[in-house]
């Protein structure tokens, strides 16, 4: 079963003239999950009914890396969306999914770097609408290009997010621990959508991934009985 991420990948591989190189892109991978096959996490993929949609929009080459958790924000939130950002030009499909009359935008980004005036801190939804959080896929540089170059997005509300923790990924090293993964910033949205039981699904997937993946390169066993697998099994 594929989602719009797998499928934006596919199509990523094949637009390719030259293969994509990076740390852990050589490794044999299962195609669903990512994970190398002998910590495979396809068993492990939560079930949860969402309202909120997400749009993802992935910089280059953030489709190929193994550690992106889009991937995983599209494994439980059925109505995900997934295309690349170009500089020049925009898809129409994000234009008509912008515009069609089912979705309120959010453009998630944080506020001190946006006019007060477009900047709002909780989902306050119009009757007959649901809420369509906006991520800007890619490295903190990239999405602060991204948000300058992007005018399709400038009459958007700003969801400026306000956590009361730190991030807990540990699969790409950044030089602070308040800059978080997208699907951390994704489970963060749902939340505030009133979507908690997808936020804690999220959450715990992210957990047992990130482990599943360490676990791999480090070519050590997974203990699948632990906290984190504890809590995923009730989103199985």
């Amino acid at each position: 079963m594929s989602h719009a991420v797998s499928r934006l990948r596919a199509e990523r591989l094949q637009s390719s003239t030259k293969p994509f190189i990076a740390r852990g892109s050589k490794a044999v991978r299962c195609e669903r999950c990512r994970v190398v096959p002998e910590y495979c996490l396809c068993a492990w993929r939560p079930k949860v009914a969402t309202q909120a949609g997400m749009l993802l929009l992935m910089h280059d080459v953030e489709p190929l890396k193994p550690t992106n958790t889009g991937w995983l924000i599209a494994d439980l939130v059925a109505d995900t969306f997934a295309y690349r950002w170009f500089r020049t030009e925009v898809e129409s499909e994000i234009l008509a999914l912008l515009s069609d009359p089912q979705w309120q935008p959010y453009l998630v980004f944080p506020g001190e770097f946006v006019t007060p005036e477009r900047v709002v801190t909780e989902v306050a939804m119009e009757e007959g609408k649901r809420p369509l959080f906006i991520l800007l896929d890619a490295t903190w540089t990239e999405a602060r290009k991204m948000f300058r170059k992007s005018p399709y997005l400038e009459s958007l509300p700003v969801l400026s997010l306000q956590p009361e923790h730190l991030s807990r990924y540990r699969l790409r090293r950044s030089k602070r621990n308040d800059h978080f993964c997208t699907a951390e910033v994704a489970a963060m949205c749902l939340e505030l959508a009133g979507e908690q039981r997808a936020a804690d699904g999220l959450n715990a997937y992210l957990d047992v991934f990130s482990q599943h993946y360490l676990a791999a390169k480090m070519k050590r066993e997974v203990v699948l009985d632990d906290l984190a697998h504890e809590r995923l099994r009730e989103f199985l």
